[in-house]
């Protein structure tokens, strides 16, 4: 029932807003009527007012004010107050028909001004019904408390029902304030979800990329260096030069197949991702370039999440990436540390490097501008954005031996307690033996 009333309130609101005028001729006509008929109407018993035209012109001048309910509430609610008060003057009983207009125009205060305005008017209206009662009308003194609580109790109709209405205005208009919050606020998640996404792909494509392009470089330079003086060494070069490229090309496509699919299943992805398992195979593939990596470990490994895993290689690949690149020496080192709740990753190269690209960024960094200008690569930028995402740290510049050095902090997981060990036959039967 109160959604049925719910939804044809709603309708004709909707009809009121698109046709205020026509709404409001129809209601001045009705509440013209009740005025009408109201003013014939007398307590049994006593003789029926003369009616004359001046209640006629009195009350139609009451309905005529409505028309103006929208622009000005107070003036018509004065106006009302003014007539009803007259007609009472007259000898004219008030009844709910005659009070129609002006309990209206209190309804249409209570909507356009607030309650605290339409208390006051409510208030001296039904003041000024009393009084006026108390002098023109002869039977107000056999029962002054029920007319005037009378009174009150019209007045107050209408009171309430446009503080009810004024609630209920506020209420749809705090829900359709959230629901266009929510939709401007999906809209941002779903943009945010795109740029970040775009980033991670770009992160992935430039890995990819950089990586494998710089040690296909370094293979095919030093296969041509090797051509003429060690051919053997030159085969196995060019071997391995080979596989260089088809794993940046199955990288890259599965990259790219992120793009091109928008609906792939979760196998089409790029997990399970390459991990610091791979490690060996990414310092097999430095050496045919002629670049000698070294790997140490230090505490006890444990496993990682996938996550942690990927940005893990991803790092020790960038940086041994731009040591192949730039790199003065033909070394480096890496070094991992699992402590206990951190993986602490290392890679470094003993000499001075040349000016790199991964300086520049840790330099504008450091001044706090990570803008890149043209020459400029992303690869420090990429780590950095990496790290930070699982909540790790990053930092990028001089080694303390010189050279170029790249150290990150990873979370690692919980350690999972180990489960006590069981006792053995030989202990369980001496603790028989000395019960």
């Amino acid at each position: 029932m109160s959604t049925s009333l719910e939804r044809y309130t709603d309708r004709f609101e909707r009809y009121a807003d698109r046709r205020p005028r026509v709404v409001d001729a129809v209601l001045v006509l009705t509440l013209m009527a009740c005025a009408i008929v109201g003013s014939g109407l007398t307590r049994p018993g006593a003789a029926p007012p003369q009616r004359d035209t001046t209640v006629l012109i009195v009350m139609s001048a009451s309905c005529l004010a409505l028309f103006r309910h929208r622009s000005h509430p107070q003036a018509v609610t004065v106006v009302n107050a003014v007539c009803i008060v007259a007609a009472t003057a007259l000898g004219y009983v008030l009844t709910p028909l005659l009070l129609a207009p002006v309990m209206a125009s209190m309804y249409w205060l209570t909507t356009h001004s607030g309650v605290k305005t339409a208390r006051l008017y409510s208030a001296t209206t039904a003041v000024a019904l009393m009084v006026a009662s108390a002098n023109f009308d002869p039977t107000y003194a056999s029962s002054p408390v029920p007319r005037s609580i009378g009174y009150c109790f019209w007045m107050l109709l209408p009171l309430v029902a446009g503080s009810m209405t004024r609630l209920r205005r506020a209420y749809v208009a705090s829900v359709q304030a959230r629901a266009e919050h929510a939709e401007r606020t999906r809209e941002e998640e779903a943009r945010l979800r795109v740029t970040e996404e775009r980033m991670r792909i770009a992160r992935e494509l430039h890995d990819v990329v950089a990586h494998h392009l710089a040690l296909a470089n370094a293979q095919a330079g030093t296969a041509a260096h090797l051509a003429l003086t060690d051919p053997q060494q030159t085969k196995t070069i060019l071997t391995s030069l080979t596989d260089t490229t088809s794993s940046a090309l199955r990288e890259l496509k599965a990259t790219l197949g992120l793009l091109r699919y928008t609906d792939a299943p979760a196998s089409a992805s790029l997990e399970p991702s390459p991990g610091l398992a791979r490690l060996p195979e990414l310092v097999s593939t430095c050496a045919s370039a002629g670049f000698t990596v070294t790997v140490t470990t230090t505490g006890e490994p444990r496993p990682l999440t996938s996550g942690v895993d990927l940005i893990a290689f991803r790092i020790v690949q960038e940086a041994l990436t731009n040591a192949t690149k730039y790199a003065a020496a033909d070394s480096a080192h890496v070094h991992l540390a699992y402590e206990e709740s951190r993986l602490l990753i290392t890679v470094s190269n003993d000499e001075p490097s040349a000016v790199t690209d991964a300086e520049a960024d840790a330099d504008a960094d450091a001044d706090g501008a990570a803008a890149t200008v043209p020459g400029q690569g992303f690869g420090i930028m990429g780590m950095r954005e990496r790290a930070l995402t699982v909540g790790g740290e990053f930092r990028a510049g001089p080694g303390p031996g010189g050279g170029f050095e790249v150290a990150t902090s990873l979370p690692l997981p919980p350690a999972t307690p180990e489960a006590p060990e069981a006792p053995s036959e030989a202990t369980a039967d001496a603790t028989g033996e000395e019960a």
